[in-house]
Order: structure tokens, then C-alpha cells, then sequence
């Protein structure tokens, strides 16, 4: 499976790539915006492509052309304001799926925030963010491709335990970022997944038995 990481210099995007790497049942392309962030890519041994989610919806398509699915994991990140969040947050996460549709490229799969699929859960300082993860996964929902949303708690560079709880809605807690890597590639991995959303965070059943019990 060819496999484009939207988002593989961050660092869930890293992560995922760096646990993929060497499997033969992978070939993981990592998206960078920038030609000087693929040093990092080759020392892994793992292909890129450069590509700005501020790009036109034509652009995108070279980018996404030819993969068998795409993983969004990008973000605008904390220190950016309101605007780019929405830029890249949502119509960004939005560009990429009329991409990989017109494309016909089935599989999406999105890191989206826990809580962000109720108004009544998002938290009141990150508005704006919960604004364009709430909608940029309705866009998903909506649109017609074998989808999954993954709403990941507080996110921690910790070492990951390899134990999870997901649910349509759990409470609010933290998760290890290396975990949150892992999910994704089960979730890839198990076909029972496509049109699930769930929420996700550190808990007590193993990683791949969680995903599979959807």
C-alpha cells in the first residue's frame, strides 16, 4: 500500500513513518512543503513529496496521484493565529480530499481532536481549532471516500504504552503521540475501521484488539 502522510515532518506524521518504514506491506510517501526537509526523509529511507495545503485543489492532485491512501496528520500549530488554522486546518483537510477523490484514491484517514464532533466539548480557549477540526470532518463524513477520523486527547511525547480506549465519545484525557502513530496504522490495517470516527486516548486494552473491536 502506497501511503501519502499529509503533515510527515510533524511529529505524529514522523512518527507513523518511522514505525512503517520497514514493513513490505508499506511504501509511505511523506508530504514536506519545503525540498531542505527532505534530508530528514532519506536518512529513513522513506520516499517524499512537496507539497502546501495553501495550494490549489489542481496542484494537490500531483501530489496525491498515484497513492493508494492518504493520511492527514497536518496542522497549523500553536503559535499560529486564527486565519492559518483555518487555512490549514480545514481548507487544507478539505483541498486534500476533493484531491484524493478526483483522483480516486478511496482511502482517507484523519487526526482530527477529541471532542471536536460537540459543540458542548471544545474547549472554550481553542475555539477557532475545534471550529475547523469539527468541520473538516463533517466535510469527510459528507464526501465519498472510505473514510476514518481519529480524535485523539492531550497529546504527549512520552514514550508510547501500546494500550488505548476509544469510543464515540470518552472523557477527556492525554495520550502518548507514538500511540496515537500506532492506532493509525491499525486502523489502516483493518478494514472494519472505514466510516468509523472515534475518540482516543491512553487506557487498558492492547492497540490492535481496540481497533478491531470498532
Amino acid at each position: 500500500m502506497k501511503v501519502l502522510v499529509v503533515g510527515g515532518n510533524g511529529q505524529i506524521g514522523s512518527l507513523f513513518l518511522e514505525q512503517v518504514r520497514e514493513s513490505t506491506d508499506w511504501d509511505p510517501v511523506a508530504m514536506i512543503r519545503k525540498k531542505e526537509q527532505a534530508d530528514k526523509f532519506d536518512q529513513m529511507g522513506v520516499s517524499t513529496v512537496v507539497g502546501d495545503l495553501e495550494w490549489p485543489v489542481e496542484e494537490l492532485e500531483k501530489v496525491v496521484q498515484g497513492h493508494d491512501a492518504v493520511v492527514f496528520t497536518a496542522g497549523s500549530g500553536g503559535s499560529t493565529g486564527a486565519d492559518k488554522t483555518l487555512l490549514i486546518d480545514l481548507d487544507g483537510a478539505v483541498k486534500m480530499m476533493q484531491a484524493a477523490e478526483n483522483q480516486n484514491i478511496s482511502r482517507f484517514v484523519m487526526v482530527s481532536a477529541l471532542g471536536a464532533s460537540s459543540r458542548d466539548r471544545w474547549n472554550a480557549d481553542l475555539k477557532p481549532y475545534y471550529v475547523a477540526k469539527h468541520f473538516a470532518d463533517d466535510a469527510l463524513v459528507r464526501s465519498s471516500l472510505d473514510y476514518t477520523i481519529v480524535r485523539p486527547g492531550r497529546l504527549l511525547n512520552e514514550k508510547g504504552t501500546g494500550r488505548i480506549e476509544v469510543g464515540e465519545e470518552v472523557e477527556r484525557a492525554s495520550i502518548p503521540r507514538a500511540d496515537v502513530a500506532s492506532a493509525l496504522i491499525e486502523v489502516l490495517r483493518q478494514p472494519g475501521t472505514i466510516g468509523k470516527s472515534f475518540d482516543l486516548i491512553s487506557g487498558e486494552q492492547d492497540i490492535s484488539k481496540a481497533i478491531e473491536a470498532l
